[in-house]
C-alpha cells in the first residue's frame, strides 16, 4: 500500500489552538478531579496555572459515571494502614508496592470526609444498630464520619452511600477549584471537555522530561497542543481489548466502563515510562449479562453462591486447587474465588447461582412488613445507584432477584490498576516509608520526569477504589506543585511541530476522504479498514492467544507467540484506519492505545513464566505458582522507534509484617 502522507488535500485542515500551562491533569475521572482540587489549594497561591483536559463531560466521566453504592475504601477507626497493606496484598497474591499502599492507607480517609461534606449521603448505623440510609442520616442530622459518625460497613472496608450523582458531587469540587485558579492566574480558559489527549510530547532538550500534550476535539475540528511544566496522566484503565461476552446490539455492555481504551498505558509507554505489572488483569464474576455487582449482595445481604448440585465451589475445589497454589488458596483472593468457580463452570456443574431470593427472604424472618419493603429497597438501590442495565436484565428476562436465585459469570478481561487488578505505571514512593530505591523523585511521579500518574495508571498497588484514586489524585496534585516550584526557573518546550502533529493525528480523515468514493459500499475498500473492524479484529485475537473468554482464560509461550505474529500485522494495518467523522476518528486513537496497551499485557505473561493469577489467566505450560523464581515484580519499557520491548524483573520487599 502507498505510504501514509497527509497534506490536507482530501479533508479539512483543522484549527490548531495551543494553550500553555503549568500543571495539565488528563482526565476527568476521580483521580484527576482529586488532583485539581488538591493542586488549586497549594498552586494557586503561587501564581500557578492549571489545566484539566477531559475526553467526556466532566460530570459523568470516569468509571463512577454511572455512580455507585459503596465506597470500597475507607480505614475507619477499626482498620490501620498496616492492615490495609495486608488485605491488598493478599488479594493480589503477594506482590504489590507495599509504600504506595501504606501511603494511600493513611491518607484515603480524608478525601472520604471530604466527600461528606461536599454533599455525598453517607449511610449511618444508629444508637440501636440499624442501618439509615445516607438521605436519612443527612435529614436527621446525624454525626458526620468526621465527627465519629458510625457508617454502615458492607464489609470491612466498604461503606455504604446514595451514590447516583456521587461523580456530579466530585466534579462539582473540582471544577470550582479550576474556576478558583482561573480567577486567581486570569487565564481565560482551563477546563477543556470532550477534547481527547492521544500523545504526550518530551521535552525537545531533554526527551526523558514531559513537556506537553495533543488531542483533538471531539464536537468540533480542532487540534490541541498543550505545554506545560508537569502533567497528570489518568486516563483510566483499558476495556474491549478483549473480545466480550456481550454480542450483537449489546457489544458494548461490559463491566468496566468502555471509554477506558488504554490510553493511560499507551502513552506512557510511547514516550518512555516504564511499566509494571502489566500481566495482570481483573475479571469480576459478576451478574450474568448485566454485569451488577455482587458485593452488597454477598456482604450486606449475606447471600451464599454455589453450583447447580446446591454446593459451595469454594470449599468443595479448595484442596485441589492448593496441588498448584499452596497456601494462597486459604488467603481466598479475588482471583482464586474464581478459580474455584471455573473448576465447577468447567466441569458441567453451572450455572452458578447467588442465591438473593434465600438472603432476603432469611433476612426477613425477624422484621415488620415495613422493614421488609425498606430492605428490598436498599437491595435495588444497590443497582440502580450504579448499574441500571442489571434491572433491564432482569426485567427482560421475567426475574425478580427477591424470588429467583441469579447466574453469575466470569467477565471478559480488563486492564486496571484501581480495583481488584495492579496494572500500571512505575511510579516514585512516598520516600518516608519504603526502600531508597522506590524513592527516585516526587511521590506517584513515573519513570519520565514531570510526569505523574494515579488511579489506574499507578501499578503494584490495586484496591484503590474510587476513593483510593482521588486520594491518589491528590497526592500528585501537591506533588506537581511542588515540583513546579523547584524547577521554576527551568523552561521546557516540545520538539513537535503543530502542524506536523495536526498531519498525524487526522491522518484516518484524510484516508477517508482520499478513498471512500473507490467502492460502493463504503465498509468494503482495499486502501482503508474502519476502526470497528480493526477493533475486532484486535479483540479476536487477544481473545484466542492471550486467554480470553473463548479459552477459558487459558494461553501459553506457544499461544502468545503466535499472537504476536498476528499482532505485528495488525499494527502495520492500523496506520490504514480511516474516520469518515470525529467520532470515528477517536475510535481510531481509542484502537491505536487498546493495542499498545494489549501488547504490553501479553508480552508480560509471556515473560512470566508461572500461573500468578488463577481464575484471571492460566499459563498451560506453567500453570502453578513459582515464588522461588517469581514473587517478583515484572517490569518493561518500550522503545517507540524500533517497536521493540525491553522486559525484566524487579525485586519485591516485604515491609509490613
Amino acid at each position: 500500500m502507498e505510504p501514509k502522507v497527509n497534506n490536507f488535500e482530501f479533508s479539512e485542515k483543522p484549527e490548531i489552538a495551543v494553550h500553555e500551562t503549568d500543571i495539565l491533569l488528563i482526565g476527568g475521572g476521580m483521580a484527576a478531579c482529586g488532583s485539581a482540587f488538591e493542586a488549586d489549594r497549594w498552586a494557586t497561591p503561587q501564581g500557578l496555572r492549571i489545566t484539566m483536559v477531559d475526553k467526556a463531560a466532566t460530570d459523568r466521566s470516569g468509571a463512577v459515571a454511572m455512580g455507585l453504592s459503596a465506597i470500597n475504601t475507607y480505614v475507619g477507626q477499626e482498620n490501620t494502614p498496616e492492615d490495609y497493606v495486608r488485605y491488598v496484598r493478599n488479594d493480589l497474591m503477594g506482590i504489590i508496592r507495599e509504600d504506595l499502599v501504606f501511603d494511600l492507607g493513611r491518607l484515603v480517609d480524608d478525601s472520604v470526609h471530604l466527600f461528606e461534606d461536599w454533599g455525598l449521603p453517607i449511610w449511618k448505623t444508629d444508637e440501636e444498630g440499624r442501618s439509615v440510609d445516607g438521605h436519612t442520616s443527612k435529614k436527621n442530622e446525624m454525626p458526620s464520619l468526621r465527627d465519629g459518625g458510625k457508617p454502615v460497613r458492607s464489609g470491612r472496608w466498604q461503606v455504604m452511600i446514595n451514590g447516583e450523582s456521587y461523580k456530579k458531587v466530585i466534579a462539582e469540587a473540582a471544577k470550582s477549584a479550576l474556576a478558583n485558579n482561573r480567577k486567581h492566574t486570569g487565564v481565560d480558559q482551563n477546563h477543556f471537555e470532550r477534547v481527547f489527549i492521544v500523545k504526550l510530547l518530551s521535552d525537545k532538550d531533554d526527551p526523558t522530561r514531559i513537556a506537553g500534550a495533543a488531542g483533538f476535539s471531539v464536537r468540533e475540528k480542532k487540534l490541541y497542543v498543550f505545554k506545560c511544566k508537569t502533567a497528570l496522566l489518568a486516563a483510566g484503565g483499558c476495556v474491549n481489548v478483549f473480545k466480550t461476552r456481550a454480542t450483537g446490539e449489546g457489544q458494548g455492555r461490559a463491566w468496566f466502563p468502555v471509554w477506558n481504551s488504554g490510553s493511560t498505558y499507551a502513552m506512557a509507554a510511547e514516550i518512555g515510562a516504564e511499566l509494571t505489572m502489566m500481566e495482570n488483569r481483573f475479571v469480576p464474576a459478576r451478574f450474568k449479562d448485566g454485569y451488577g455487582p455482587v458485593g452488597a449482595w454477598f456482604l450486606l445481604f449475606k447471600a451464599k453462591a454455589t453450583n447447580a448440585l446446591g454446593e459451595d465451589y469454594q470449599e468443595k475445589n479448595k484442596e485441589e486447587s492448593r496441588k498448584l497454589y499452596g497456601d494462597y488458596v486459604d488467603s481466598m483472593g479475588t482471583c482464586m474465588r474464581n478459580h474455584m468457580m471455573m473448576i465447577d463452570m468447567k466441569a458441567g456443574l453451572g450455572p452458578i447461582k447467588i442465591h438473593t431470593d434465600v438472603a432476603l427472604q432469611k433476612l426477613s424472618e425477624t422484621m415488620s412488613k415495613k422493614e421488609i419493603r425498606h430492605l428490598e429497597s436498599e437491595a435495588w438501590e444497590d443497582f440502580l445507584d450504579m448499574t441500571i442495565t442489571q434491572a433491564g436484565v432482569w426485567a427482560a428476562n421475567n426475574m425478580a432477584p427477591e424470588k429467583v436465585p441469579s447466574e453469575l459469570m466470569p467477565s471478559e478481561p480488563y486492564l486496571l490498576g484501581s480495583h481488584a487488578g495492579c496494572a500500571g505505571l512505575w511510579t516514585s514512593g512516598p520516600g518516608d516509608f519504603g526502600p531508597e530505591e522506590w524513592h527516585w523523585g516526587y511521590n506517584r511521579m513515573t519513570t519520565v520526569d514531570g510526569l505523574f500518574t494515579a488511579g489506574d495508571g499507578v501499578g503494584a498497588s490495586g484496591h484503590k477504589f474510587s476513593s483510593g484514586s482521588h486520594t491518589e489524585g491528590r497526592i500528585a496534585g501537591k506533588m506537581m506543585t511542588a515540583y513546579c516550584l523547584d524547577h521554576k526557573d527551568q523552561t521546557v518546550d516540545y520538539a513537535e511541530d503543530p502542524e506536523e502533529l495536526a498531519k498525524e493525528i487526522f491522518m484516518p480523515m484524510e484516508t477517508w476522504g482520499k478513498h471512500s468514493g473507490y467502492t460502493t459500499d463504503p465498509d468494503i475498500n482495499p486502501h482503508y479498514i474502519r476502526p470497528a473492524m480493526l477493533q475486532q479484529r484486535l479483540q479476536k485475537l487477544m481473545d484466542e492467544y492471550v486467554g480470553g473468554v473463548g479459552t477459558w482464560y487459558m494461553t501459553s509461550k506457544y499461544m502468545l507467540e503466535e499472537g504476536f505474529y498476528y499482532m505485528e500485522m495488525l499494527k502495520e494495518d492500523s496506520y490504514h484506519m480511516c474516520a469518515e467523522n470525529l467520532h470515528e476518528l477517536l475510535r481510531a486513537w481509542e484502537n491505536f492505545h487498546r493495542i499498545l496497551a494489549g501488547e504490553a499485557h501479553a508480552r508480560h505473561i509471556h515473560f512470566r513464566e508461572e500461573t500468578r493469577y488463577p481464575g484471571y489467566y492460566y499459563r498451560g505450560d506453567h500453570m502453578a505458582i513459582d515464588d522461588e523464581n517469581w514473587k517478583c515484580f515484572v517490569n518493561s519499557t518500550y522503545d517507540k522507534a524500533t517497536g521493540e520491548w525491553k522486559i525484566f524483573k524487579k525485586d519485591y520487599q516485604q515491609l509490613v509484617a
